[in-house]
C-alpha cells in the first residue's frame, strides 16, 4: 500500500487518488517511492497537488505544455531517410523530483569526473604518461578514431580543455546513481532542458510556485559570463558553431544562441587569415576568439582533420595551434566518449585524484586484453555486448550495446569470433537495470525507466552542476539500458530545495556595466537569409493577389477562356504558378521557401514571427487538399493575405531596427517593386483585354487611392502614375526604391567619408530616374528593364554584403 507523508499541505483528492494503481516493478527502485511503499521528499506535494486538480484539469494542463512547445517550435530531427524529419519534441509531463541532499551528492561526484576528464585529455594530448606508465592502454589512443594527431601537443588557448560536459547518470538496484557514459564532444541537451522547465511550469505554475525548486538561470548566466570573459580578453566575439539546420539538434543551437545573446555560426561564416578566425559579417571580417562547438570535432577543419568535411572552416586547426580561437570543448576531447576507458576509471582516478570515484562507474571489461576478453565470451549471454570505441559496431543488427542472451544463435556465433578476433573493438559491461520514474498515460501513473542528463558548466569559479537537466524516460516498461536507445521521452528535473530558493535572471543585476552590440555583428550568411525571407514573403503576397482576383472573376464568370482570365494565367505561368490549381504547388513552394529562410536564422527570429509564418505554412496546406477553383480559392486566399499581413505587421512593429531588420526590409522592398514593376507592364500592354487595368489596381490594393487621387475614370496613365512613379504609395515602384535607398545608407559603409556606397549609388541612380520620368514613357519594355535593373540591384547588394 503506497503511504502518504503528513506534512503534505495541499487540497483534499477529489474522488480516488492519482497513485492509488501506480504499481512498482519488482525488485527496482522507484523516483517517486522508496523501498517501504511512502512517497519520497517533494513527491507527496506533487501528487496531492495533482489530485486536488482531478483528472480533467490537469489532463488540460499537460495539454498546455505540448501546446507551448508546439507554438515554440520546439523538435528535434529524427534520421529515418536521407535528411530526417522534424519531430515535436517529446514531452514528459511529470517532473523527475530529486531531493537537494541528494542532489549534492550528485553533483560533488560530477565535479570529481569533470577534473578527472581534464587530466586524462591533457595527457593524451600532452606528456602521454598514462600510456608510458601501463595506466591506459595505447590501443585505446593511436587506433582511435576521435584520437586527432594533429592536436598533440597543443595547449588550449583558454588553459582547460573541458568546459561544458554531459554525464549520462542511471541509478542502480542498490540506490546509489552510476555513471552510464560521458558526453564530452559537442554535448547536446541544455537547451532542451530550458524548454522542458519552461513547458512544465506553464502547465503546472502554481504547484512549481509553491515547491522550492533550484532554477536554472544561474547556472547558464555564469557560464555565459565566463565565455564572455574569455572573449573580452582576446578582443574578439563569442559564437556556437553549429553544423546547420538539417543536424538534429539544431533547434537548440538557436534557441541557446537567442536565450545567451550568442551569434550562431556555421563553417562558411568563417575564415581565417593569418591565424586569426575572423566572421564574415555585413560591416567586413571581425575576429572571433571564442566558439562554443557543436559539431565533431572531425568536421571542423577539412584542411586538417575530415578533407571531405563540408561544414568545417580550412585553417582552423592552425588558428587553435596559435592560441587565437578557444574552442568549447578543445578539439580532440571526443576521444573521452571511448566506452572502453569506463574499464579504467576507477585506477586512473586513484591514479590521478588520489582518491576513488565519488560516483561508480558501470563494470566494464575491454576485449582488447586476453584475461578480460575470455571472461566476456564465458559470460556471453550475461553481459551487454557494445563498441569499445565511439562508433558503429560492423555487426548486422546491433546499434550501441545488446544483452547477448537477447541475440539469436547465429548472431552469437558470429559476435564470439569477431570478438576472438578483433577484440580491441568491443566492450562487456555488467547490465544495469535501471530505476522507474511515474509518466502520465491514458489517465494514469505507469512506471518508465528513466536514465539522467546532468550538464557540468566551467566558470570563472571553477565547475558548476546544473541545478536539474532533463530525464530521459523510456517507452516501454523494460529496465535495462537498451530501452533507452529506442526513443521515449523527456522529463524535467526539479532539485527540490528545504528552504526557499534565489529568484535567479538572466537580465542585467543593478550595477552592471552596459555593454552595446556593434550593429555590423550581423553575420553575412543571416542577412542574406533575411533578404530572401523577404522577397520570398513578398512573392507569396504577390502571388496570392493575383490568384484572388483571378478566381474572384473566375468565380463571378465562369469563363476560364476569357481574355482578362487568360492574361492573368499567363502570368502566373510565367511564375511557376498553374492558375488552374486551386492552390498552386507554385505558391506552397513560396511558402515553404521562406519558412526554410526563417528556419536558416531562428536565433534571429522572434518566436511569435515563426509561429506565424508556420502557421501560414500549415493553413496553405491545409487548404491544397480541401478547396476548388472559384469562390473556395478565393475566400482561402484572402485567409492567407489576413495571414501574410499579420507576419509582415509582426515583424514590422516588433522587430528592433538592427542591421537584421534592415535586410528583411531590403528584401521586401526589392521583391515588391519587381513583382508590381512586372505586373504593371503586364497588363497595360496595348492589347491587354478589358478589365485589366481594374484588376492592375485590385492586385496592387490601390482602387481606393486611385479614385481619391485622380478625377478621370481609370486609364493607363494614371494606374501607372500611381503603381510606378507615385512616391507617397507604399504599393509603388518608386516609394520602393526611396525605402531602399534608406535601408542601404543607414547599412554599415552605406555612407563613408561623405560618399555613398556603390550599391547605394546605384539604387539613387534608379529612383532619380523614377522621380523625372513620365507615365507616358513607362512602356511595357521600359518597366521590364526597370524590373530586370532592380534585380541587378539585389545580385549588387549580394556582392557587397554577402560575398
Amino acid at each position: 500500500m503506497i503511504k502518504r507523508n503528513s506534512e503534505s499541505r495541499s487540497a483534499p483528492p477529489q474522488g480516488p487518488s492519482l497513485i492509488s494503481d501506480y504499481r512498482l516493478l519488482p525488485g527496482v527502485p522507484d523516483e517517486m517511492l522508496d523501498p517501504s511503499g511512502a512517497l519520497r521528499p517533494g513527491w507527496d506535494r506533487l501528487m496531492s497537488a495533482f489530485d486536488a486538480l482531478g483528472s480533467t484539469e490537469l489532463a488540460a494542463r499537460f495539454e498546455r505544455a505540448d501546446q507551448y512547445l508546439r507554438d515554440a517550435g520546439v523538435f528535434y530531427r529524427k534520421y529515418d531517410g536521407a535528411e530526417g524529419k522534424e519531430r515535436a519534441w517529446p514531452l514528459a509531463h511529470i517532473p523527475l523530483l530529486i531531493d537537494e541532499a541528494e542532489w549534492q551528492t550528485i553533483s560533488k561526484g560530477l565535479v570529481q569526473r569533470a577534473e578527472l576528464m581534464e587530466n586524462i585529455v591533457a595527457d593524451i594530448y600532452g606528456d602521454n604518461r598514462l600510456v608510458q606508465e601501463g595506466l591506459l592502454p595505447p590501443e585505446l589512443v593511436a587506433q582511435n578514431n576521435e584520437f586527432l594527431r594533429p592536436l598533440v601537443g597543443v595547449k588550449p588557448a583558454s588553459g582547460h580543455f573541458l568546459h561544458f560536459c554531459a554525464f549520462e547518470l542511471g541509478r542502480g538496484p542498490d540506490g546509489a546513481w552510476w555513471v552510464l557514459g560521458d558526453r564530452m564532444q559537442a554535448p547536446s541537451g541544455a537547451g532542451f532542458a530550458l524548454e522542458n522547465r519552461v513547458a512544465t511550469t506553464r502547465a503546472l505554475s502554481d504547484v512549481y510556485g509553491e515547491m522550492n525548486i533550484q532554477r536554472l538561470a544561474g547556472f547558464f548566466r555564469d557560464f555565459r559570463d565566463h565565455l564572455f570573459v574569455q572573449a573580452k580578453r582576446d578582443g574578439g566575439r563569442v559564437g556556437i558553431l553549429t553544423p546547420g539546420q538539417l543536424n538534429e539538434t539544431y533547434f537548440e543551437h538557436a534557441y541557446i544562441a537567442r536565450y545567451l545573446g550568442l551569434m550562431l555560426l556555421e563553417g562558411e561564416d568563417l575564415v581565417v587569415e593569418d591565424g586569426q578566425v575572423m566572421v564574415r559579417t555585413v560591416a567586413g571580417l571581425k575576429p572571433v576568439s571564442v566558439l562554443w562547438r557543436r559539431m565533431d570535432a572531425s568536421f571542423v577543419d577539412p584542411l586538417e582533420l575530415r578533407y571531405d568535411s563540408r561544414i568545417g572552416t580550412p585553417g582552423m586547426v592552425e588558428a587553435v595551434r596559435s592560441g587565437s580561437i578557444s574552442m568549447i570543448n578543445a578539439l580532440g576531447t571526443g576521444i573521452l566518449e571511448t566506452r572502453a576507458l569506463a574499464a579504467f576509471m576507477p585506477r586512473l582516478c586513484k591514479h590521478l585524484l588520489g582518491t576513488g570515484l565519488e560516483l561508480p562507474e558501470i563494470a566494464t571489461w575491454w576485449c582488447g586484453q586476453a584475461a578480460e576478453r575470455e571472461y566476456v565470451l564465458d559470460n556471453f549471454d550475461d553481459l551487454m555486448i557494445g563498441p569499445a570505441f565511439a562508433t558503429t559496431l560492423p555487426f548486422d543488427d546491433l546499434r550501441g550495446t545488446a544483452l547477448g542472451a537477447s541475440m539469436t544463435a547465429g548472431q552469437k556465433a558470429q559476435l564470439k569470433d569477431r570478438i576472438a578476433t578483433h577484440g580491441r573493438d568491443y566492450v562487456g559491461q555488467e547490465p544495469v537495470r535501471l530505476s522507474t520514474a511515474p509518466v502520465y498515460a491514458d489517465g494514469k501513473l505507469e512506471p518508465r525507466p528513466i536514465t539522467l542528463r546532468v550538464f557540468a558548466a566551467r566558470t570563472e569559479h571553477g565547475w558548476s552542476i546544473m541545478p536539474g537537466g532533463f530525464a530521459r524516460v523510456g517507452s516501454t516498461p523494460d529496465t535495462t539500458a537498451l530501452a533507452m536507445q529506442r526513443g521515449g521521452q523527456a522529463a524535467d528535473v526539479w532539485v527540490v530545495s528545504s528552504a526557499p530558493v534565489e529568484q535567479v535572471s538572466l537580465l542585467p543585476q543593478e550595477g552592471d556595466r552596459l555593454v552595446r552590440n556593434s550593429p555590423g555583428s550581423l553575420p553575412s550568411r543571416a542577412a542574406d537569409n533575411l533578404v530572401w525571407l523577404g522577397r520570398y514573403a513578398e512573392r507569396c503576397e504577390a502571388t496570392v493577389r493575383i490568384l484572388r482576383a483571378y478566381n474572384a472573376r473566375l468565380a463571378e464568370l465562369s469563363k476560364p477562356d476569357l481574355p482578362i482570365l487568360t492574361r492573368c494565367a499567363e502570368f502566373l505561368e510565367s511564375i511557376d504558378v498553374d492558375a488552374t490549381e486551386a492552390m498552386p504547388q507554385g505558391l506552397l513552394m513560396s511558402i515553404d521557401s521562406a519558412v526554410h529562410s526563417a528556419g536558416q536564422i531562428r536565433d534571429r527570429f522572434s518566436p511569435d514571427g515563426w509561429l506565424a509564418l508556420n502557421d501560414l505554412q500549415k493553413t496553405a496546406q491545409r487548404f491544397a487538399t480541401r478547396i476548388a477553383t472559384g469562390d473556395d480559392a478565393t475566400r482561402a486566399m484572402t485567409v492567407l493575405l489576413r495571414k501574410l499581413a499579420g507576419f509582415s505587421g509582426l515583424v514590422h512593429e516588433n522587430m528592433y531596427r538592427f542591421a537584421g531588420w534592415r535586410f528583411l526590409e531590403i528584401g521586401r522592398r526589392l521583391e515588391r517593386a519587381i513583382q508590381i514593376a512586372r505586373i504593371t507592364g503586364w497588363l497595360t500592354d496595348e492589347d491587354a483585354p478589358d478589365g485589366s487595368l481594374e484588376m492592375l489596381l485590385e492586385i496592387g490594393d490601390s482602387v481606393m487611392s486611385h479614385r481619391r487621387r485622380y478625377s478621370v475614370t481609370a486609364g493607363t496613365q494614371s494606374a501607372i502614375d500611381l503603381l510606378v512613379l507615385d512616391p507617397l504609395n507604399p504599393r509603388s515602384v518608386l516609394f520602393q526604391l526611396t525605402e531602399l535607398l534608406t535601408q542601404l545608407e543607414t547599412l554599415p559603409g552605406g555612407i563613408r567619408d561623405g560618399q555613398l556606397s556603390s550599391v547605394a549609388k546605384a539604387a539613387l541612380q534608379l529612383q532619380t530616374r523614377l522621380i523625372t520620368a513620365e507615365p507616358q514613357t513607362m512602356t511595357p519594355e521600359k518597366l521590364d528593364e526597370i524590373s530586370s535593373e532592380i534585380g541587378l540591384l539585389a545580385s549588387l547588394i549580394a556582392a557587397h554584403y554577402f560575398t
